[in-house]
């Protein structure tokens, strides 16, 4: 199954009305929905494209191993801040923390 946030309409409505937690990595914008998709939006202050691909690559991994631990189908943006290295359990970390403090996944 394909859990990603593809339409424009629908990061609209994330990043219109969806509530935004902030950790040193990145910001995970969240809104609750019919099914559970997830997106990620970079900037090209990130870097080139491969650069930008790689961030992408570790953040969808990342995600897709929360998946299961869902309460209830949320739409996510995931917003990477513009670092140095980037380390896939750095992000893994922060993006758990986050969907903690939403109560997007329990303790």
């Amino acid at each position: 199954m394909d859990y990603r946030l593809k339409k424009q309409k629908d990061f609209d409505l994330v990043f219109k009305k969806g509530k935004r937690i902030h950790t040193n990595t990145l910001t995970l914008i969240f809104i609750e929905s019919k099914e559970t998709k997830f997106g990620i939006s970079l900037s090209k202050k990130h870097g080139k494209a491969f650069k930008r691909n790689k961030i992408k690559r570790l953040l969808r991994a990342s995600a897709r191993s929360f998946l299961s631990n869902f309460q209830k189908p949320f739409y996510l943006v995931i917003l990477p801040k513009v670092l140095e290295n980037y380390n896939f359990w750095e992000l893994n970390k922060d993006l758990e923390f986050s969907l903690k403090r939403g109560k997007i996944i329990s303790d």
